[in-house]
């Protein structure tokens, strides 16, 4: 059974079901491309969701019903993406073929690139058409998602009377929203930092060529600025933020973000490493930062400095319009790296 992406012209409300937030985006199509309706986002009940997996539905839904009543949101149609351990996306190298031999093909073999049972997971697939004149040979990117995950999401959601038409990935999404705003004939890695987990998407002549996900997030950062110095978290968030100053705790702040942060970007450098070995002849122009992780105090230079490539927060409302008389100027620039991933979801037409 194929994940129900879509094609068709309405959009969806993209929800990004994050492990510390649910963050919502809904767009319409405009004269010069797309407007911003409206967006938002509410924190989630500690473990309520973790790495992708849903432990308190009903948490999670009663979160989401709220928001889309805040926000008046009356479009009950909605995409949302998964990530975590449940999810697989691999590409493979093929044979090219028509669309429903390439299917057979796949449907056939995927045992040998999938390490879960075929019978529980969905299985999808996008050829990514890199055959040229000199090879008759294409990429294939492949996704599996675990069913008994999706069908949690897929059940909580109905039972708030929403209707999930699309299930995407936060990589892909990620993917999705960079490409409607930026120049996508440029090398660039694409790194979205959430509570939990941190994606990595490096695209390469607007082609995915590195993706993965890591379980490491700015959650760690709070909960350790809480244990040492005894604070509540709303204080360690702002000190990680740098809304509230370190008084008195500069050094040993400053050592817990050099730790952890030197891990994010050991990870980083890793995939880096990876897409440079492959791809020696074609540099990164720039890493595009996401995520609330983002927006840690100093991590833009401090990856600057140690990856020695340009380091941009992403904009994904660089392309659109809103009403500033709806949503004010500031708080779009403030939300925009946590809404990256809401925002590719939403930009996605509704399925079949």
């Amino acid at each position: 059974m194929k994940l129900p992406f879509g094609i068709q012209k309405d959009l969806v409300v993209g929800l990004d079901i994050g492990s510390h937030a649910v963050k919502v985006c809904q767009l319409k199509r405009s004269s010069n491309g797309y407007a911003i309706v409206t967006l938002g986002s509410t924190v989630l009940p500690e473990g309520a969701v973790d790495d992708g997996s849903l432990n308190d539905s009903e948490a999670v839904g009663k979160a989401i019903a709220d928001l889309f009543k805040n926000l008046k949101i009356k479009n009950r149609t909605v995409g949302f993406s998964i990530s975590g351990y449940s999810v697989i996306v691999k590409k493979v190298n093929l044979a090219v073929m028509e669309e429903a031999k390439l299917e057979e093909h796949i449907m056939s073999e995927a045992e040998q690139y999938i390490p879960f049972d075929l019978e529980d997971v969905y299985l999808d697939f996008q050829d990514l058409k890199t055959n040229s004149k000199d090879t008759d040979r294409t990429d294939v990117m492949l996704v599996a998602a675990k069913k008994e995950i999706v069908d949690d999401y897929l059940e909580m959601l109905r039972g708030i009377n929403l209707n999930p038409v699309i299930v995407d990935v936060d990589g892909f999404a990620l993917e999705n929203s960079y490409e409607h705003n930026y120049r996508i004939s440029e090398n660039v890695a694409l790194v979205d930092i959430g509570a939990a987990k941190m994606n990595i998407n490096i695209i390469s002549q607007g082609i995915s060529v590195v993706a993965r996900d890591i379980i490491v997030g700015s959650r760690q950062l709070t909960e350790q600025i809480m244990n040492v110095f005894d604070i509540e978290f709303d204080e360690a968030e702002a000190i990680k933020l740098g809304f509230l100053p370190a008084e008195g705790k500069k050094q040993e702040v400053g050592e817990i973000f050099s730790t952890t942060c030197t891990q994010w970007i050991l990870e980083i450098k890793k995939a880096i490493d990876l897409y440079h070995s492959n791809h020696p002849d074609q540099p990164l122009n720039r890493l595009i930062l996401s995520g609330g992780g983002a927006k840690v105090a100093g991590l833009i230079d401090f990856l600057t400095q140690e990856t020695e490539i340009p380091v941009e927060l992403f904009n994904p409302f660089l392309k659109m319009v809103s009403n500033p008389k709806k949503i004010d100027p500031d708080y779009l620039l403030s939300i925009g790296p946590e809404m990256a991933i809401a925002t590719g979801i939403a930009l996605r037409p509704s399925a079949i």
